[in-house]
């Protein structure tokens, strides 16, 4: 006994019709895009526009939370950077003399770590800021680039709480309010374009590399002891003339450095326009341009990848 199977006829093909075994021929055909595909850099630096509201209020709802916890709450904002400074004052001040030949050192130091620390959380924020919010990441469409955007901006807005004991400290220790503190505006401008590039920066690496993350606070704290932040850079290199000329202008030119100079310089009137190098606005804005558009091409070449994997 023999059994027949009746089976559909098949369809007709279309002669420019893709084959079945070409899917990318299929997506054109029917108008599909890939998921999460990187827009052009144009279209990216629009919707990252689009989105500012949204980074803004990021920041503020993430420094908010940062101190709930704690029962002194915001005060840390202020209080964190201040202790950091009490210890580097006795340490390098007392212990090691760095504060002899520098004028109005209390304010010398607080406002080089308030300015170092500012570079400091920013990248290491930024170099947490994919590989941290993967769940974000994963759930949400939107530029990547506004996370560590938002965590530069974060930490200025901490730093502007900061600015209000600076400011009571520079006035206790007799340090005159002056047209120049005017100048401390665009210097903090420039600084945070700086940072928020290599923010940017180390956010990919950290997305590709997330152990990176544990190696970063050492970096940071051998880029601290060379930024002058403690110590007068000016007076060491007067005293040390026969260092090699390569070092000198690593010192001269670091970024952090030249951006603690500008904060001191505007701030401080001991701190005279002879003892800031020729070269530290241009130097400044350099820094920023190059970081912040460097490190803004470089995030956005890897956009798709982050997340996946």
């Amino acid at each position: 006994m023999s059994q027949v199977l009746d089976t559909a006829p098949p369809a007709p093909t279309h002669p420019d019709a893709p084959p079945d075994d070409d899917p990318a021929a299929l997506a054109a055909r029917y108008g599909l895009t890939v998921s999460g595909a990187r827009p052009s850099l144009p279209a990216y630096v629009r919707e990252l526009w689009a989105r500012r509201h949204f980074i803004t209020a990021f920041a503020t709802a993430r420094l908010t939370a940062q101190y709930s916890q704690a029962k002194l709450g915001q005060v840390w904002q202020v209080a964190t950077p201040l202790l950091n400074a009490a210890v580097y004052y006795f340490i390098f001040g007392v212990l090691m003399g760095t504060k002899h030949g520098v004028p109005d050192y209390v304010p010398f130091l607080v406002t080089g770590v308030f300015v170092w620390t500012f570079t400091q959380s920013s990248i290491m924020a930024g170099t947490r800021a994919i590989s941290g919010s993967l769940g974000l990441v994963r759930a949400l469409h939107f530029p990547r680039a506004a996370l560590p955007v938002s965590y530069a901006l974060q930490q200025l807005q901490q730093l502007l709480f900061s600015m209000a004991a600076l400011v009571v400290i520079l006035l206790c220790f007799g340090v005159p309010v002056a047209a120049s503190w005017l100048l401390a505006v665009p210097a903090l401008a420039l600084q945070f374009v700086f940072n928020a590039g290599v923010a940017m920066i180390m956010a990919r690496l950290g997305a590709k590399t997330p152990d990176i993350a544990q190696l970063m606070p050492f970096v940071l704290r051998t880029w601290m002891y060379v930024s002058g932040v403690m110590w007068s850079i000016d007076r060491v290199l007067s005293a040390h003339q026969d260092m090699p000329h390569v070092v000198l202008l690593a010192l001269e030119c670091n970024p952090a450095t030249v951006y603690i100079d500008l904060m001191r310089f505007a701030l401080i009137d001991s701190f005279h326009a002879s003892q800031l190098p020729h070269h530290a606005w241009p130097l400044a804005i350099g820094w920023a341009l190059l970081a912040g558009v460097g490190g803004f091409i470089y995030f956005w070449k890897a956009e798709e990848t982050y997340g996946r994997g």
